[in-house]
């Protein structure tokens, strides 16, 4: 395969040192041209245009030949003919190969068979390239190949660059929506002494300059809490965390967030963001709100309201009104029946609590079958230490988690804004580690922060939601791998 490859390398050289010899520089400047959309969308029998693009296939037939023409925006069928040409521009024609970058002007024209296409006069190198394309630029047959070489993926897979396309213009329009109701975005380390706002293994760094050990921050929670209590009273974060944590089709080590908080909301008003946002994204972006995900097509609409409901409740819908009032040892052969029902897997093993094996249930036999959006409110405390408990009951928290098609999508909290309770939070989740206390976001609190409603989602994992799309690496593009 490597000798194959060195053969068409070859071919291509002598290609270029050819085509240099006739004139035509295989690296060429800027070209002016009109994008193929417009091209198309405006198109004229007869009028002139000048395009550029990528060849991406070469039908030679004598005197008369058919290349497509690739520029990102669409595909355009070029015809150079031996009479419409210079004798040296139809010999160089000859020379070029698929993957070839070329800018060409001439007259528009519709074939017989209906086709609009471009009768060149006069074309320009603009770039050769020296690696062979993928067999007839249908594309990258190997998914890790295409991760590995997003720009060969991107070149030939038109389903792919649209994708990313979408996603694009999904960011602008989160940032859009955000800035039409008063938040503002603010930036804040990526850089941090310390990890906070999240449980998670951070990656590790040093400044050379300061002369001390320094985290890639797993989260901009505490630094956006920081500027609420500033008086910065609705603000957001659209940018990159980072995990030394797991890999699968939905984490990425390195990932896309955007965090949002407002001063003097609560749960219910990060509710209505959601509600709000989705069918905005969906409107402006997609198309459609109902939307067919994964291998299954399963169709999740995105029109609001959504489903609230509280953990508790969902618990005892799959596993009985009196779930809560058993026994540990009841609840443990319901919950292994259950699995056996359901061929579910539960892993049981060291779960030796109430609270360990409702969540073992709850995560396994009930989230994953959430289909439709929903949020899942009042959640045990001991998941979610830094929000603030309900107020009829201390063993939950005010909070949602937003799950669709069986998967989390963001939660939602009325934040902790005591300082003691805060620390106390802190201190349990820190165990012994009692450096990990955030010292300096304590004493933000203690210059009072006022009721304030925040929700954090990921945006790599909206974006796979919204264009239907199961594994993280489909929307991002370069996502992390193996060595090869």
């Amino acid at each position: 395969m490597a000798q194959e490859t060195n053969e068409y390398r070859e071919q291509r050289l002598a290609s270029l040192r050819a085509l240099a010899e006739m004139g035509y520089e295989p690296y060429g400047r800027k070209y002016d041209h009109t994008d193929l959309v417009q091209v198309r969308a405006g198109f004229e029998e007869g009028a002139p245009a000048r395009v550029a693009g990528r060849l991406m296939m070469i039908r030679r037939m004598g005197k008369m030949n058919f290349c497509t023409l690739s520029d990102g925006t669409d595909r355009f069928q070029l015809i150079f003919k031996r009479d419409e040409l210079s004798e040296t521009a139809f010999a160089a024609f000859k020379l070029l190969n698929l993957g070839d970058i070329v800018g060409a002007e001439g007259t528009l024209f519709t074939t017989q068979k209906g086709e609009k296409s471009l009768v060149v006069k006069e074309w320009t190198m603009l770039a050769k390239a020296l690696e062979q394309p993928p067999e007839k630029f249908h594309g990258l047959a190997d998914q890790e190949e295409c991760y590995r070489r997003r720009h060969v993926d991107l070149m030939t897979n038109d389903e792919s660059r649209q994708c990313f396309l979408v996603r694009s213009r999904l960011i602008m329009e989160i940032r859009k929506y955000l800035w039409s109701r008063g938040f503002i975005e603010v930036e804040t380390p990526i850089l941090q002494d310390q990890a906070g706002g999240a449980a998670a293994k951070p990656f590790f760094s040093h400044y050379n300059a300061l002369d001390k050990d320094c985290v890639l921050r797993i989260a901009p929670e505490l630094y956006l809490k920081r500027l609420i209590v500033g008086g910065l009273n609705k603000v957001f974060e659209l940018g990159k965390d980072f995990r030394n944590e797991g890999i699968d089709r939905t984490h990425n080590p390195e990932f896309t967030v955007c965090e949002i908080y407002e001063a003097y909301g609560d749960r219910t008003s990060m509710e209505a963001i959601m509600e709000g946002l989705l069918p905005h994204l969906c409107d402006t972006v997609i198309g459609k709100r109902v939307i067919e995900y994964g291998e299954s097509k399963t169709p999740i609409d995105f029109t609001p309201p959504y489903r609230r409901v509280s953990y508790a409740d969902l618990v005892k819908e799959l596993m009985g009104a009196d779930w809560f009032g058993l026994d540990f040892a009841t609840q443990l052969e319901r919950a292994k029946a259950k699995g056996r029902e359901t061929a579910t897997n539960l892993e049981l093993d060291g779960v030796t609590t109430e609270l360990m094996l409702t969540h073992e249930v709850y995560d396994k036999l009930i989230e994953r079958n959430l289909m439709q959006p929903t949020f899942v409110t009042r959640i045990p405390h001991a998941f979610v230490p830094l929000a603030k408990a309900c107020a009829d009951d201390p063993s939950l928290v005010d909070v949602f988690e937003f799950v669709v098609a069986g998967r989390e999508l963001c939660p939602g909290y009325t934040e902790q804004n005591d300082p003691i309770e805060q620390r106390k939070a802190l201190e349990s989740q820190a165990g012994e580690d009692t450096e990990k206390v955030d010292e300096d976001f304590i004493s933000a609190l203690e210059c009072g922060m006022p009721p304030t409603g925040g929700l954090g989602f990921g945006v790599d994992r909206l974006v796979m939601f919204l264009t239907g799309c199961d594994s993280i690496r489909d929307v991002v593009l370069f996502p992390q791998l193996k060595r090869a």
